[in-house]
């Protein structure tokens, strides 16, 4: 392992090239085709060892791997450095909206049964509340997930074609 990071490290990092080689070694071991043509003496060798096959494989940079790299995004708008005061008042405000939401909570209960609403009757409609809006988020969830497919030789083809072309990675 040591040998092949030595020539691809500055290709790849070496949690990338360990993740495709374990990734083809996998893939060998279920009985994939190789895409390289290796003796039968040599393979007896390595004892058709699946990760030491996916080693010359890769050297021979004859894998269909490829190694997407997401970059941090550059963000333009800038922080505004808030002071203690600031902060306060708006903890305070929060706290007053809160105070007011339990109230006009209180005002409901007491509007429908004619008594005083005990705390925990709040709470229980605050609780009712929260299960209603997650049941909606669920079901608007639901609604908009895909099933994820798997991958075809066709999908694969078209990433490459917009990859650079290894002599410009070197």
């Amino acid at each position: 392992m040591g040998k092949v990071l030595e020539e691809l490290e500055e290709q790849f990092t070496k949690y990338e090239v360990a993740r495709i080689l374990g990734a083809r070694a996998l893939q060998i071991a279920m009985d994939a085709p190789l895409l390289l043509k290796v003796p039968e003496e040599e393979l007896e060798e390595i004892n058709h060892n699946p990760l030491d096959i996916a080693e010359k494989e890769l050297l021979a940079e004859v894998l269909p791997i490829t190694v997407n790299r997401p970059l941090p995004k550059k963000r333009e708008e800038k922080i505004k450095k808030m002071t203690k005061k600031e902060i306060e008042e708006i903890k305070k405000k929060e706290e007053e909206a809160e105070e007011k939401k339990e109230e006009s909570a209180e005002k409901e209960i007491e509007a429908k049964t004619g008594e005083e609403a005990p705390k925990d009757a709040i709470d229980v409609k605050e609780d009712e509340k929260l299960e209603k809006e997650e049941e909606a988020e669920e079901k608007k969830v639901e609604a908009e997930a895909e099933i994820m497919e798997l991958a075809k030789p066709e999908d694969e083809a078209s990433e490459e074609e917009t990859t650079k072309p290894e002599a410009e990675l070197q």
